[in-house]
C-alpha cells in the first residue's frame, strides 16, 4: 500500500457550521451541522477541507453554540433553531452522511469568498468552475483568523462592485527564491533568520502597504518549487492589477518598426552650485532671480552641501521662488505653529485612548520599528538614543496627523531621512517632506496605481530605446521590469550611497530636462548593464541577482550623464510616438487645455507621472513576447505598436 501523503495543517478551527437547505431530501428545517475547517499543505498544494465532527464532539459544539446564541439574541435579536445531534438518526455521524456534507478543494481553484454578517460571520465560497459550496457559519468566531491564514496562499482583493466579495488570486509560491535574490540584501533592513523561509516579509513586506499587496500574493509554504517561467508574466499581471498583457495585436494600431533615434549626444556635467553663485541669484529683498538658469545649473551639477538647506526648500515648493526674505520668515512662523498643533494632537493621546485607536497604534508601531533601522550607519542617526532618531519618529507621527488616510507606510522613513539630514530642523524637514510626499504619494497607496503606471511607462521607454534588449528581457519573463520596483518606490534610496542620493534627488527636483526623468535614470542604468545581461545569457534568477548586486556600486555622475543624453536623443527624434511624448512631457500640443494654472511657467516635477495627474489618464497594456504596446491617453487615444 502506498504511503499516505504528509499533511501539514496550516489552520484548523472547530465549531464551523453549515446550514443545509430545508428543501434537500431528508433534511430537517433549521438543522445545524457542526464541523472542523482546515487549511492543509498536501503534496505541495494548499487544500481547504471541511468535515463534520464526530457525533459526541458535534453534540458538545451544538450545546456550546446554544449558550453562545443566547448572548447574541440579547444583542442582535437574531436567532436560529438547533437540532441537537445524538448518536441516533439526527447525528449524521455515520460514514454515508458524513461524506454527504464533507467537501474539500484546492485553494488554487477558489474564485471568490463573500463575507456576510448576520450577528455572526458566514462565508460563501465560489470555485472557478462556478461551483457553489455550502456557506460556512462562524457562530463562535474564527473567520478573521481563517481569512488571515488564507492570505498566506492567495491574494484577496475587494471586488470593485461588491465590498463584501473578496476576489481570490493564487500565484504559485515558487517566485520567493527569485525575489530573495533581488531584494534580500544587507542594505535592505534588519533581516531576521526566522523570515528566511518567507523572503517577502523581510524584503517587499519591509516597505509598504503597496508591497504588502504584492507579498501577500507571493507568500507560500516552506518548500520551494520551481515555477515554469512562462507563468511568471501571468502571476505579475494578477499581483499588479492593470499590468495585464495583451497577447494579440489589435486593429487600429500605429505600427512603428524600429524607430531610428539617431546618435546619442555626449553631454558633460559641471561642478556643484556654490554658495556664492546661489547668492548671486537673489535680489536685495531675497527673491530668487533667473530661476530658469538657476535650475539648469542645479540640474547640471547639483548643489554644494552648504546651499542645500536653503535651496531644497525652493526646489520642493516649501518656499515660493518669488517670495522675499521677510515673506519667508512669516511663512516659517505660520508653518511652525501649524506643525506643533498637529504634533500636539498625537502627543496628547492617552494610552487608554490609543488602545481604542488601532490605526494610530499600528502607525506608531511601524514608525518605531522603521526608525530604529533607518540609516543607522549615518553619523546623523547612529548610536543609541540619538536625537536624530527622535526627530525622525516625531515627524513621521505628525505626518500621520497631516494625512491620516495614508498615515505611515513602510518606506516613507527612507524618504524623510535625507531631508532631515540636510535641514537639521524638525519643522523645515516636515514641510519639505510633505512636499516630497505630494510627488510620491501614489507610490504608497494600497492600489499601487503609481507603481503600476511607472512600470508600464518604463517598459514603454525601454522598448523605444532598445527593442532587442527589451525582447530579451521578455523572453526571460522579465519584461515587466519588476526588478526596478525598489528603484521607483523610494527613488533609488537603497541603490546609491547617501551622498549620491542627495545629488540625484536635487537634480530630479529641478523638473529638468523633462517630465519623469527618473524613468530615464532607470533606462540609463539598464543600458549600462544590458551587454553583460545578454552576453552572459542571464535567465530570470540571474537578472534579479545581478540587478540586486548593483546596489552601492553605481556611479551617479555617469548615470546622470547617460540619462540626459537619452533625453536629448529622444527629443531630437522627429517621428516620436505620441505615447513617449506624453510620458516625458514633450507633447506641447493641446497642453494648454486641461492643465493646471501656471503649468506652463514651471517644469513638471519628475515625481508625478502624467497618468496620475487629475487632468490625464493613461491606460496601458503590453504584449507578452511580441513587442506590442497599447496605450491610450486622454489626448487622442493614440495606439502604438513596436514590432521587432
Amino acid at each position: 500500500m502506498a504511503a499516505e501523503s504528509v499533511l501539514k495543517v496550516i489552520f484548523e478551527h472547530e465549531g464551523v457550521f453549515i446550514h443545509p437547505s430545508s428543501d434537500e431530501d431528508g433534511v430537517e428545517q433549521d438543522l445545524l451541522i457542526s464541523g472542523s475547517l482546515r487549511i492543509v499543505d498536501k503534496d505541495s498544494s494548499s487544500v481547504m477541507e471541511w468535515d463534520q465532527c464526530s457525533g459526541v464532539r458535534s453534540h458538545q459544539l451544538l450545546e456550546s453554540q446554544q449558550s453562545y446564541e443566547t448572548e447574541w439574541d440579547m444583542i442582535n435579536a437574531v436567532s436560529f433553531k438547533k437540532k441537537s445531534c445524538t448518536n441516533g438518526e439526527g447525528s449524521l455521524n455515520h460514514s454515508h452522511e458524513r461524506s454527504r456534507w464533507a467537501f474539500s478543494f484546492s485553494v488554487g481553484d477558489l474564485r471568490s469568498v463573500t463575507v456576510k454578517e448576520e450577528g455572526w460571520t458566514f462565508l460563501l465560497f465560489r470555485l472557478k468552475e462556478s461551483t457553489s459550496l455550502p456557506a460556512l457559519h462562524f457562530h463562535q468566531g474564527g473567520s478573521s483568523e481563517f481569512l488571515d491564514s488564507l492570505r498566506r496562499f492567495a491574494l484577496l482583493s475587494e471586488a470593485p462592485d461588491d465590498e463584501t466579495c473578496l476576489l481570490v488570486s493564487t500565484p504559485n509560491k515558487a517566485l520567493s527564491q527569485s525575489f530573495e535574490n533581488l531584494l534580500d540584501d544587507n542594505n535592505f533592513g534588519l533581516v531576521h533568520q526566522k523570515f528566511r523561509k518567507d523572503p517577502y516579509v523581510t524584503t517587499l513586506g519591509g516597505f509598504s502597504k503597496v508591497t504588502n499587496y504584492i507579498f501577500d500574493a507571493f507568500r507560500g509554504t516552506e518548500e520551494q518549487h520551481q515555477r515554469p517561467p512562462e507563468e511568471v508574466a501571468d502571476l505579475l499581471g494578477e499581483v499588479i492589477p492593470g499590468l495585464e498583457i495583451n497577447q494579440q495585436e489589435e486593429p487600429g494600431f500605429e505600427v512603428i518598426t524600429r524607430i531610428d533615434l539617431g546618435t546619442r549626444p555626449q553631454v558633460t556635467r559641471r561642478e556643484p552650485l556654490s554658495a556664492e553663485d546661489w547668492t548671486k541669484h537673489q535680489d536685495p529683498e531675497g527673491r530668487m532671480i533667473n530661476i530658469t538658469h538657476l535650475k539648469h545649473v542645479i540640474f547640471k551639477g547639483g548643489l554644494c552641501h552648504a546651499v542645500r538647506k536653503e535651496a531644497w526648500k525652493f526646489l520642493l515648493g516649501y518656499f515660493p521662488w518669488d517670495s522675499t526674505l521677510e515673506e519667508r520668515k512669516a511663512l516659517h512662523r505660520a508653518k511652525t505653529d501649524e506643525y506643533f498643533r498637529m504634533k500636539l494632537q498625537w502627543k496628547s493621546v492617552s494610552e487608554e485612548q490609543e488602545r481604542r485607536n488601532s490605526r494610530l497604534r499600528d502607525y506608531r508601531s511601524l514608525i518605531e520599528k522603521d526608525v530604529n533601522r533607518t540609516d543607522r550607519t549615518n553619523r546623523f542617526y547612529e548610536g543609541i538614543d540619538n536625537p536624530g532618531l527622535v526627530l525622525l519618529h516625531d515627524i513621521l507621527m505628525t505626518y500621520c496627523m497631516y494625512d491620516f488616510d495614508l498615515g505611515y507606510v513602510q518606506g516613507m522613513s527612507d524618504l524623510l531621512s535625507p531631508i532631515l539630514y540636510v535641514m537639521e530642523n524638525e519643522v523645515d524637514a516636515f514641510w519639505c517632506f510633505v512636499s516630497f510626499m505630494d510627488q510620491m504619494h501614489h507610490n504608497f497607496e494600497e492600489q499601487m496605481q503609481g507603481m503600476k503606471t511607472q512600470l508600464i511607462q518604463l517598459s514603454t521607454l525601454l522598448r523605444l530605446l532598445d527593442l532587442s534588449f527589451w525582447n530579451y528581457l521578455e523572453s526571460q519573463d522579465s519584461g515587466y521590469l519588476y526588478f526596478c520596483f525598489r528603484w521607483l518606490l523610494i527613488r533609488f534610496k537603497r541603490e546609491l550611497s547617501f551622498q549620491d542620493v542627495l545629488r540625484l534627488w536635487e537634480v530630479m527636483w529641478t523638473g529638468l530636462p523633462c517630465q519623469n526623468f527618473h524613468l530615464l535614470v532607470c533606462c540609463a542604468i539598464l543600458d549600462s548593464e544590458k551587454q553583460k545581461i545578454m552576453e552572459e545569457n542571464y535567465g530570470f534568477n540571474e537578472i534579479l541577482k545581478h540587478i540586486n548586486e548593483l546596489s552601492m556600486k553605481l556611479d551617479i555622475e555617469e548615470i546622470l550623464q547617460k540619462a540626459e543624453g537619452i533625453c536629448l536623443q529622444i527629443q531630437s527624434c522627429k517621428d516620436l510616438p505620441h505615447s513617449i511624448s506624453v510620458i516625458l512631457g514633450l507633447d506641447t500640443e493641446g497642453s494648454g487645455s486641461g492643465s493646471g494654472s501656471g503649468s506652463g511657467s514651471e517644469p513638471t516635477q519628475c515625481g508625478s507621472p502624467p497618468a496620475l495627474r487629475p487632468t490625464q489618464r493613461a491606460d496601458t497594456s503590453c504584449s507578452n513576447g511580441h513587442g506590442h504596446l497599447r496605450e491610450t491617453s486622454s489626448h487622442n487615444s493614440c495606439k502604438v505598436a513596436f514590432i521587432s
